[in-house]
C-alpha cells in the first residue's frame, strides 16, 4: 500500500494513469486557491461570498496537507540510500514550500493575543507560495531551480559585486551632490537609494544631479548598471542554456535502452 501511494503522488512519468490524475488534480487546485486568493482582494466579492471563499480554503488546505503528510511517510522510498529520509524531505525546497502554503491557515488556532494575530495576517501572504507546488509539474521550473543552485557560488560574487559598485556610487553621489542639493542626497543611504535606481535603470523620479562631476559619475554609473546587471542574467541564462542541452542529451540517450529491463538496445 505503501509504495503504491509513493507511486502515485510522484510525478508522472511512466503513464500511471492514478499518478497523472492525481498531478492534474493537484495543479487544478493550486490554480483555484490562487484565483481565489487574487479574487478576496476585492472587497465587495470578499464579503458577498466569504462563506463559500472559507470552505474553498479549508478544503484546499485539508488536501494541501493531506499530500505533505503523505509525503513525509514515504519519505523512506524517495531516499532509500538515506539514513533519516523524512527529515531530509522536511528540510528540501519542495517540502518548506508545501508546509509554507497552508501553515497560515493553522497558525490562528494557536494564537495567543492580538500581537500574535497580526503576525498571523502578515503570515497568510505565504498562501501565495502555492503557486510554487506547480513546479513539482513542469520541467522548466525544476530546471531554472537547478540552474540556480548550480550557479549558486558565481550568483553570490556578482552580487557582490553588485553591492560594492551600488555603495561606491552613493558616497562619490553623496560626496558630490550633498554640498548642494542637502535635502536630495542628505545622507549616504538616501544616495545609496538613489544609485539603486541607478544601477538598475528605473531611474529616481526628481532627485538627479545637478553639478558637472555629479552628472559625469551619473552617466558613467548608468552605463555601469548596464553591465552590472547583465553578469547574474547571463550566468543564469547560460547555466538554462547547459540544462536544457543536458536534458536533451539524457533523452536520446534513454531511447537506446530497454524501458524494462534496462539493457542497452545494441546488446
Amino acid at each position: 500500500m505503501k509504495k503504491r501511494i509513493f507511486e502515485i503522488i510522484s510525478r508522472a512519468e511512466n503513464g500511471d494513469r492514478a499518478s497523472r490524475a492525481f498531478d492534474v488534480s493537484i495543479m487544478a487546485l493550486i490554480i483555484v486557491s490562487i484565483l481565489s486568493i487574487i479574487l478576496q482582494s476585492y472587497a465587495s466579492l470578499a464579503t458577498r461570498y466569504a462563506k463559500a471563499f472559507s470552505i474553498l480554503e479549508t478544503i484546499t488546505v485539508g488536501v494541501f496537507t493531506i499530500e505533505y503528510l503523505l509525503r513525509i511517510w514515504t519519505a523512506d522510498l524517495l531516499y532509500p540510500d538515506v539514513k533519516h529520509p523524512r527529515i531530509k524531505y522536511v528540510l528540501s525546497f519542495m517540502a518548506i514550500i508545501d508546509l509554507l502554503a497552508v501553515l497560515p491557515f493553522y497558525m490562528p488556532f494557536f494564537a495567543a493575543d492580538l500581537r500574535f494575530l497580526r503576525m498571523v495576517r502578515l503570515l497568510r501572504l505565504f498562501r501565495l507560495l502555492r503557486v510554487f507546488k506547480l513546479g513539482r509539474y513542469f520541467d522548466a521550473l525544476q530546471i531554472i531551480v537547478q540552474v540556480l543552485r548550480k550557479s549558486a557560488a558565481q550568483l553570490v560574487i556578482s552580487v557582490v559585486l553588485c553591492l560594492f559598485v551600488m555603495l561606491f556610487s552613493a558616497i562619490v553621489m553623496y560626496t558630490v551632490e550633498n554640498p548642494v542639493q542637502p535635502e536630495q542626497f542628505p545622507n549616504v543611504i538616501a544616495s545609496l537609494w538613489w544609485a539603486i535606481c541607478t544601477l538598475t535603470t528605473v531611474g529616481y523620479g526628481d532627485v538627479y544631479p545637478v553639478t558637472t562631476i555629479g552628472r559625469f559619475f551619473a552617466a558613467v554609473i548608468s552605463l555601469v548598471g548596464i553591465g552590472i546587471i547583465a553578469i547574474p542574467t547571463g550566468i543564469i541564462a547560460g547555466g538554462f542554456s547547459n540544462a536544457i542541452e543536458k536534458k536533451v542529451e539524457d533523452e536520446e540517450e534513454k531511447k537506446h535502452y530497454c524501458p524494462y529491463c534496462g539493457h542497452h538496445l545494441d546488446e
